[in-house]
This record gives C-alpha cells, structure tokens and sequence, in this order.
C-alpha cells in the first residue's frame, strides 16, 4: 500500500512539473544566505532556495551551528516545502524537515491537500507527555505548514501594509499554532542581489494544541512581544520572503539577516 506522503509527493512532482513548464510562465527564482546571530554573536549560517511561478511555489532551506555554538555541538537541518498558489492564498501539498544533532536525527514529512493534512510521518516518534494539549481534527485543517507560512503573496506585490495584515494558522506535523503579523512600516535594506524596501511586521505566537501546557519556553514566548520579520520582495511574483528576522529568546535575542538575496 502506498502512503499518503509517497502519492502526494508523486503528485506534487508532476504538478510542480506542469505549473513551472508552461508556454510564457513568468518565474523567478530566488538564492539567499544568512548569518545567525545570538546576542551579536555568530552562531550560524543559512541558505533559501525558491522557484515561484503564477500558480506554484517550491521552497527549500538549510542551516548548521558555526562559530560559537559549534564548539558546544553540532547541530543542522533542512526543510522543504511545496505547493500551489490560488489567487493571493498559499495552497501547500508537501512539507518535510529534518533536524540533525550529535544525540539523535528526526525526520518529519506531511502530506496536504486544499489547505488540510492528508498524511504525517514522524521518525523517530515525539513521545507523549501527560502535560501536552492534544490536537483535534480541526487542528490539521485550514491550515499552512512552516516553510509555506512565510511564502506570503498580495494582491499588489508593494512592500505595504498588507504584507503584514494577517495571522498565519500553521501546523508543523506536531504542534498546532497561530502566528500574527502587524504592520510596524518600512525599512531600506541592502544584500548582495538585493537593495530597497522591506516591510516590517511584528510577531505575536498563539499556541493551539500539540505543545506542553507547563514548559516554560512555550510561556515566554506566548508573552513575547520582542520579534521581528522584514519582508522583501521575490521580483515580480508578488511573493514576499523573510529579509531580517529578530527574536528575543531565554538566552538573548537571535538574529538571522540576509547576506545574499537574489533573485534570478
């Protein structure tokens, strides 16, 4: 039998297939690295690679410890995304991550269809905690995975409020949980491949279900109202996609900026 993960994979191939190859299709494609930074220190690196056309999207991105932090352990991953644009809304159909570290690598892969999971596989498995809030069905439907969260598409492609007025339903394959974007205005920024506006919206995190009710980072971040996310335009497919991320965490605030944002 096969899984619902293998067949949606095999039908997001052929349609990312048929959406990017057609007659007179307008496409951009996007390279970006980053650096990460905690408390100005650097702590790692990262890299995006996107193909937006009119009706689709594929997104792929990866990042490692360096510096610092790579003296205390190794650690990377990596996390795709694929799906459709419908007018202005993100549609996704595949989703996978994989998270690297010197005790133990997980793997999760998630399967969707019309905004809705069709499909999940876990390896190794989380193991259940008495405290944590347990998902319902309607956790897993009208909903955006991780990577197609931030594939944010307007009806205009200015760098304008309306990249920011929105709040974001997203489901990661374990935990179910809201993140609201405000409007705070426009910065000037400049990357290699990239010089002009970004749109800077505020953050909020609303935890759902899936998460532990008592652990205290999913508290602090709750009551956290010191993030940040600059998004830059992706040429002329309308889509915006994180320029400069801030984060206030535990152990300091956490930076990630562009050092390459170009698109081709």
């Amino acid at each position: 039998m096969i899984s619902p993960w293998r067949m949606a994979t095999r039908a997001s191939f052929v349609f990312m297939v048929a959406a990017t190859c057609g007659a007179g299709a307008r496409a951009d494609d996007l390279e970006a690295v980053y650096s990460v930074r905690l408390i100005g220190l650097p702590v790692g690196v990262g890299a995006v690679t996107a193909h937006f056309s009119k009706d689709a999207y594929a997104i792929e991105a990866r990042g490692k410890l360096t510096g610092v932090a790579n003296l205390v352990g190794h650690a990377n991953g990596a996390a795709t995304g694929k799906g459709a644009f419908v007018g202005e809304r993100v549609s996704p159909i595949a989703y996978a991550t994989t998270a690297v570290n010197s005790a133990m690598t997980r793997t999760i892969r998630m399967a969707l269809a019309g905004n809705a999971v069709t499909g999940v596989e876990i390896a190794p498995p989380y193991e259940e905690k008495p405290d944590r809030i347990p998902l319902s069905q309607a956790d897993t439907r009208n909903i955006l995975d991780p990577v197609g969260a931030f594939a944010i598409r307007t009806a205009s492609g200015a760098p304008d409020a309306s990249v920011c007025s929105r709040t974001l339903p997203i489901f990661d394959g374990w935990t179910r949980f809201d993140i609201t974007l405000g409007y705070l205005g426009l910065r000037d920024v400049s990357a290699k491949g990239y010089s002009g506006k970004a749109v800077v919206c505020s953050v909020r995190y609303t935890p759902i279900s899936g998460h532990r009710r008592d652990r205290p980072a999913t508290k602090f971040m709750e009551e956290n109202h010191d993030t940040e996310v600059w998004m830059a335009p992706i040429g002329a497919s309308k889509v915006f996609l994180p320029f400069h991320i801030s984060v206030r965490t535990m152990i300091g605030t956490v930076t990630v900026d562009a050092t390459e944002f170009a698109v081709k």
